[in-house]
C-alpha cells in the first residue's frame, strides 16, 4: 500500500506568554491511502492540534510532513491553501456553510477555488449532492435544511474535488444520535468507495466505525489499534 501521510518526530510548541507549552512531543504516523482512521484522545491531549497540522491549517515546530509523498512541513501559507484546496476534504462540527448560498452553491464553492468552469462545478457538484442522498435539496439553503442534511451538504463540499484525504472533526458533535449514525454510515460508504477518512472524535461509537484507533494523550501517541 502506499503511503498519504508520513509523519517523523513532529512537535509543535506555542508560546503563552513567558512560557512555552508543547503540545504535541514528537510524533511518528504513517497512514495508508484508503485506510479509515479514528483520530481519540482526552481534551489537551493534542488531537485538534495534530488535525490541524495534517489538514495543513498549521505547520509544525519541527519534524517532518510528507503528504502524498510532497514534504509540506516547509510551505508557504499560499503553498498551504493551495494543498488545502486539492488534497484534503474538510468537515467540520458546525458545519461552516455559507447562509445566503444553496446546497449546490456551497458544495460546488472549492471548485471556485480549483479553477474550474461553471459548468463543470454544477455538475460535479449535482453529481455529489446525489451521492450524499441530497438531489432533492440542492436549490435549498442551509437554514431550510436539518443539521443531517446540512451535514450531508458539507460531507459533499468536502468530496467535490476528489481529494486525497477526508477529514471529519467530531462530525456528530452537533447531531441526535439517529441522525448521528446516517452521518456515520455515509463515512463509511465514502470509505468504501476507495477514500482515505480521518475522523477525529472523542466518541467511542465514531470511533467504532474507523477500522485503526489512534490514541493521543499528553502530546504523543498512547495507542494505535487496527481492527
Amino acid at each position: 500500500m502506499s503511503l498519504v501521510i508520513k509523519i517523523r518526530d513532529i512537535t509543535r510548541d506555542f508560546p503563552l506568554g513567558q512560557e512555552v507549552v508543547k503540545v504535541l512531543k514528537g510524533i511518528d504516523l504513517d497512514i495508508e491511502r484508503g485506510e479509515y482512521v479514528a483520530l481519540m484522545g482526552p481534551s489537551g491531549s493534542g488531537k485538534s492540534t495534530l488535525m490541524n497540522l495534517l489538514g495543513c491549517l498549521d505547520t509544525a515546530t519541527s519534524g517532518t510532513y510528507e503528504l502524498n509523498e510532497q514534504d509540506v512541513s516547509d510551505m508557504s501559507d499560499d503553498e498551504l491553501a493551495e494543498i488545502r484546496n486539492k488534497e484534503i476534504g474538510f468537515v467540520f462540527q458546525t458545519f461552516n456553510l455559507l447562509p445566503r448560498t444553496t446546497a449546490l452553491e456551497n458544495v460546488a464553492l472549492p471548485m471556485i477555488y480549483a479553477g474550474y468552469s461553471k459548468s463543470d462545478r454544477i455538475k460535479r457538484a449535482t453529481e455529489v449532492l446525489q451521492d450524499v442522498g441530497l438531489a432533492d435539496r440542492m436549490d435549498h439553503k442551509p437554514n431550510q435544511l436539518s443539521g443531517g442534511q446540512r451535514q450531508r451538504v458539507a460531507v459533499g463540499r468536502a468530496l467535490v474535488n476528489k481529494p486525497s484525504i477526508i477529514l471529519a472533526d467530531e462530525p456528530t458533535g452537533n447531531l441526535d444520535s439517529k441522525t448521528s449514525l446516517e452521518i456515520m454510515n455515509l463515512f463509511d460508504e465514502i470509505h468504501r468507495n476507495g477514500n482515505t477518512v480521518i475522523v477525529v472524535t472523542h466518541e467511542e461509537e465514531v470511533a467504532q466505525h474507523a477500522h485503526r484507533v489512534i490514541r493521543l494523550r499528553d502530546g504523543m501517541v498512547e495507542s494505535d489499534v487496527r481492527k
